[in-house]
């Protein structure tokens, strides 16, 4: 498997006052499927940003398919064969639909990236109609995307990702505000996308799919540092791990004599305050 990304001692400040992330160094492979866990705040959105080449390293290098990624590269007004290639390959779904959808209906929205390719017309139309299909929205095709239902949102997000047909996807905490049902779903969507041998790097708090979603977690504590970079499985087993994370809290309840304690994840609180 080829190299995607690597990062060597990468640190991000926002206005050179609010630290990010610290002294990360990691690299990402094709064909793998990461999640990236970490309590909100940790950096999980700020390293995806980065590796979209959104925002760029404070200090440190990060590489993308061996290629130096820095904002004077990406913003140059040169013809950029990198840059192009970059942005057909790497593709994001952010975590609020909102921020993403800006076209008057469905279809211009899904078609938008294709576009921006340079394909022919009948090739944007061909792919935009088979995404519509694959992901069930063919009936929303003349909707304006803001009067659809924050699930459907997120659904029009994800196709006008995958029009692009891009290697890897960059997904920024995809289950928040979905039902159960719209949750299932995307899990399902992304262990077949991971069948298809795409590169799926996801930013999560929801401990309940991280191992339906991903062979390798990376934890980043709350000191914008990576904790550990293991595979799913040890992850979620390492209980001390999750704790110092501050990804599960310990509830500890007496009964008589006897102490029981309780592992409870942030995103299980968050729905029992519901």
């Amino acid at each position: 498997m080829h190299t995607i990304f690597d990062l060597q001692n990468v640190s991000h400040w926002y206005l050179n006052k609010f630290e990010a992330l610290k002294d990360v160094s990691l690299t990402m492979s094709a064909g793998e499927q990461i999640t990236i866990i970490g309590a909100n705040g940790s950096g999980k959105s700020t390293l995806l940003l980065m590796l979209d080449a959104l925002i760029y390293a404070t200090s440190g290098e990060v590489y993308a398919f061996g290629n130096p990624v820095t904002e004077d590269r990406f913003n140059s007004l040169d013809d950029n064969e990198f840059a192009r290639y970059f942005r057909t390959n790497v593709g994001m779904v952010f975590q609020n639909p909102d921020v993403q959808l800006f076209s008057s209906t469905v279809f211009d929205e899904i078609a938008f990236g294709p576009l921006q390719l340079n394909m022919p017309k009948e090739e944007v139309i061909k792919r935009t109609e088979e995404v519509m299909k694959m992901l069930d929205l063919s009936d929303f095709r003349d909707r304006a995307p803001h009067t659809l239902s924050g699930g459907q949102r997120k659904k029009v997000c994800i196709a006008s990702i995958l029009s692009i047909n891009p290697e890897v996807l960059l997904l920024d905490e995809p289950t928040g505000g979905l039902d159960p049902r719209m949750q299932l779903w995307l899990t399902e969507l992304l262990q077949d996308l991971a069948k298809a041998g795409k590169t799926i790097i996801t930013a999560t708090h929801d401990m309940g799919i991280v191992e339906q979603i991903s062979d390798r977690s990376i934890v980043f504590g709350e000191d914008h540092t990576i904790k550990a970079d293991s595979s799913s499985t040890e992850v979620m087993n390492d209980q001390e791990l999750l704790l110092s994370a501050n990804l599960i809290h310990e509830h500890t309840h007496w009964h008589g004599q006897v102490q029981h304690e309780h592992f409870h994840s942030r995103e299980e609180e968050h729905y029992h305050e519901q």
